[in-house]
């Protein structure tokens, strides 16, 4: 590896850190924050949040990596253009597509471990995510009772409890008007009235105690139909056991979704679903079929002219193959749709990864061009591109799921914009120059200007033919 490519390298090695650990941050706290409300007041421990934190970071890594390149490739070429490095590498015999080289290699390289990333890492995650957080919805812990609601309260024993308070004071944990109706014996139905209540967990918050004061007991039992037995306390104190802290876990059970599959995964689903279409089409080709040739078949000899009950007979299974064909259409229609949506998510993890490699190619050009634009310049541009590459990447999306467009199409075609203009500047990056000297808007005014001043030049030439005389 030479010196200039090291060089290189190593000038981008910090600016894509910062941005890569900046922007990641930001978008971490934003998803911890639209989630930390399905999470507090569950009783969940410092490992259940740990892995919530840590599986939420795939996602958003998948949106910031490519971003964190586009912003190196920028920041650096536009501070080495900027202290005339590049025109210095120029003057000394180096051409300026020589320094984009060893950067494409290393974009194929992030580009290949952006790949493995989508296909690996990133569906394995979503799918553990998702199980943690129904794991944790199904969670329902005693400390969140609301009044004047029969709460459900479940225990370590599966024992099924159900409370109402008409008041509760979270703060003391005093209840008041309570009602228990307590069904954990087989046959036997319990229902428990007090006027007061205190809920007191243990250390370790797992147990609950309720201590109720001045109440009745009324049961009731199968072996005495008709009959029940009331009884009144002073104080009775009711356990819940293991109400705080228990979390069952089924991690990898269930199903997965799209986005937690697999490129191949994702292409076995896809090929079932293409195979479901062609068998609803024979049907749909069979049912055809077998209509036609019944309105085509002719009358038997001898036999007259159908009465009214034969017509309306015929009329009646014309009516139930119409009615049949509409479902069949319906299903094609659905799974056509299935396999497009399959090939939407395929399509999409190549895409980004590829993006890596294009922000490489687009980037570099446009931060010689326009090198005075500085930390501003930067962020505008790379907040400019990413989002034309994101709205594209979500429009197409949208237009592929519902078969208006090709998935393939649909999901490179940002890729594509951006590789054009990134090609066509890429190759002219040794006839246009920019220097440190002017403004930092002055390249870019010059550069939106150049049209309208070929217009101004053409119009100028115009008039001065139309004024000179015949000679």
């Amino acid at each position: 590896m030479s010196i200039l490519t090291r060089y290189l390298i190593r000038s981008h090695v910090g600016p894509f850190l910062f941005a890569f650990t900046a922007v990641t941050g930001l978008l971490f706290l934003n998803a911890v924050a639209q989630r930390l409300e399905d999470l507090v007041g569950k009783g969940l421990g410092f490992s259940v949040m740990a892995e919530f934190m840590l599986l939420s970071l795939p996602h958003i890594v998948a949106l910031t990596f490519p971003m964190a390149i586009l912003v190196a490739v920028l920041y650096a070429f536009s501070d080495m253009t900027g202290h005339n490095e590049v025109t210095a590498l120029a003057a000394g015999g180096v051409h300026p597509g020589r320094l984009l080289l060893p950067l494409l290699g290393v974009g194929l390289v992030l580009t290949g471990t952006m790949l493995f990333f989508n296909d690996r890492v990133l569906p394995e995650s979503n799918h553990r995510l998702s199980s943690l957080l129904s794991d944790v919805g199904s969670k329902s812990p005693t400390f969140e009772l609301r009044e004047e609601v029969v709460n459900q309260v479940h225990t370590a024993d599966d024992t099924r409890y159900f409370l109402r308070a008409q008041g509760i004071d979270q703060a003391s944990n005093r209840l008041t008007d309570v009602t228990i109706y307590d069904l954990s014996r087989m046959g036997e139905n319990r229902t428990i009235v007090a006027q007061r209540g205190e809920m007191a967990f243990t250390e370790d918050r797992s147990d609950l105690y309720l201590t109720l004061e001045d109440g009745v007991i009324y049961e009731t039992t199968d072996a005495r139909p008709g009959g029940f037995q009331r009884l009144y306390f002073q104080t009775q104190i009711i356990p819940f056991r293991g109400v705080g802290t228990q979390l069952q876990r089924e991690t990898g059970a269930g199903s997965r979704g799209m986005r937690e599959m697999t490129i191949a995964m994702l292409g076995q689903r896809a090929d079932q679903a293409l195979e479901d279409v062609h068998n609803v089409a024979d049907d749909m080709l069979s049912l055809s079929e077998t209509a036609l040739e019944r309105t085509l078949a002719p009358a038997p000899a001898g036999i007259m002219p159908v009465d009214e009950g034969q017509r309306v007979g015929r009329d009646h299974h014309t009516s139930e193959t119409a009615s049949e064909s509409r479902v069949t259409q319906h299903r094609w229609q659905v799974q056509y749709l299935n396999v497009y949506q399959y090939q939407v998510e395929i399509y999409k993890k190549h895409s980004i990864a590829f993006a890596c490699l294009v922000f490489v190619l687009l980037g570099v050009p446009l931060a010689i061009r326009f090198p005075q634009g500085g930390v501003g310049m930067v962020i505008a541009m790379s907040l400019g591109i990413f989002f034309f590459y994101w709205v594209g990447l979500i429009v197409g999306e949208r237009f592929a799921d519902r078969g208006q467009l090709h998935p393939w199409f649909a999901m490179w075609a940002p890729n594509l914009l951006l590789l054009i203009p990134g090609v066509y500047l890429a190759t002219r990056m040794g006839r246009q120059m920019a220097t440190n000297r002017g403004s930092r808007m002055d390249e870019i005014r010059y550069w939106l200007g150049t049209p309208f001043r070929a217009l101004g030049r053409r119009r100028r030439s115009s008039r001065a033919a139309m004024t000179e005389e015949p000679a």
